[in-house]
């Protein structure tokens, strides 16, 4: 039964039981000898044994509705606040103003602060964790890809280059009469010069996968475009300028990385869309792409590198909603709250 419900029966019950209780008090003080003047004597040409009940019925009636329909605001106003406070959101206690409510609304106040504490040293200890991360990465980084490059210029781009040599100077000294092997040979000279053009793509883009100092969409818009030169996939994207925390930065951009090397590893889409915004006081990234999808509830913790983005999400105080159906492709959507100033102070 529903509150507005509730609260009208129980308002007809209390006016019924009101209405026979001062009855039986005018009664004892006045006692009546005739019962009949209830039949004879009219109000608004009815009896008045007959109008008595009914005005106090709607009297009831107008109470308990009254009654039911202030408690049934006063609860979605509640149910409203903390579906905010859960969210994340900053939501204004002000408008529960009624006195009944009081306590309730502290306590809320409470829950709020409190997360509002635990998600800023979240996302505190995230960004000092991810500055820290970034500055070991960096070194150990920066030293492997300058080995790696140095290896891969000095061995396979040189052995490279000599074979293009070779088989130029090959198909250059060759007659036509074998047109077949000719074909056949300049198919492996293309083939070797495609190969060194590739080559020197990845020597080019030897790079960690960290923002290196960048803001969050200077280095998610390289990252996409960079896709776009080496990937046969269409890529759409909204990304805006936000000002956020170091870490805050960081978790967003793996996040994006993750979500993006899955798409090119299992979703076979081709198409995706990626929309970085702020919302009131959230962050919204948001990754969906036209793939094979999956279910979710057949999918194994950590596939996909799903339990990895959950828990960076989960460290920098925000959430993780993951919508798939299989054929139907995927959509991703972290949300992020955006502490206050005063919040963000130590």
């Amino acid at each position: 039964m529903s509150t507005v419900l509730r609260h009208l029966f129980s308002g007809i019950a209390s006016a019924f039981a009101v209405s026979i209780v001062l009855g039986a008090i005018v009664y004892s003080l006045f006692p009546i000898d005739d019962w009949n003047f209830l039949l004879e004597r009219r109000l608004l040409d009815f009896p008045i044994a007959f109008v008595l009940p009914f005005l106090v019925f709607l009297m009831g009636a107008f109470f308990g509705l009254n009654s039911g329909i202030t408690s049934r605001k006063q609860l979605n106003l509640i149910n409203r606040t903390l579906a905010s406070i859960e969210d994340g959101r900053q939501v204004n206690m002000k408008e529960v103003s009624s006195l009944e409510l009081r306590a309730i609304t502290k306590r809320m106040e409470g829950i709020q602060k409190q997360l509002g504490e635990k998600i800023r040293q979240s996302q505190k200890m995230a960004t000092e964790k991810a500055v820290d991360q970034e500055k070991r990465i960096q070194e150990i980084i920066s030293q492997e890809r300058n080995r790696l490059a140095r290896e891969l210029h000095d061995s396979v781009s040189q052995q490279l280059f000599a074979a293009s040599m070779i088989m130029s100077a090959v198909n250059e000294t060759r007659s036509e009469e074998d047109t077949r092997e000719s074909k056949q040979l300049k198919l492996v000279e293309e083939t070797i010069h495609q190969t060194q053009l590739e080559m020197r793509a990845l020597l080019l883009h030897l790079r960690p996968a960290a923002l290196n100092g960048k803001s969050l969409q200077k280095g998610m818009e390289e990252l996409l475009q960079e896709l776009l030169q080496k990937v046969p996939i269409e890529l759409k994207w909204k990304i805006e300028t936000i000002p956020l925390a170091k870490g805050v930065e960081d978790h967003l951009f793996r996040i994006l990385q993750e979500s993006v090397s899955n798409i090119l590893r299992h979703a076979q889409a081709n198409k995706a869309q990626i929309l970085l915004v702020q919302r009131d006081d959230l962050i919204l990234l948001r990754i969906e792409d036209d793939g094979v999808g999956f279910k979710l509830d057949q999918e194994k913790t950590g596939s996909y590198g799903l339990q990895n983005m959950h828990e960076r999400a989960a460290e920098i105080g925000g959430t993780l909603k993951i919508v798939s159906l299989p054929g139907e492709g995927t959509r991703l959507e972290v949300r992020v709250p955006i502490l206050s100033a005063g919040e963000e102070k130590v």
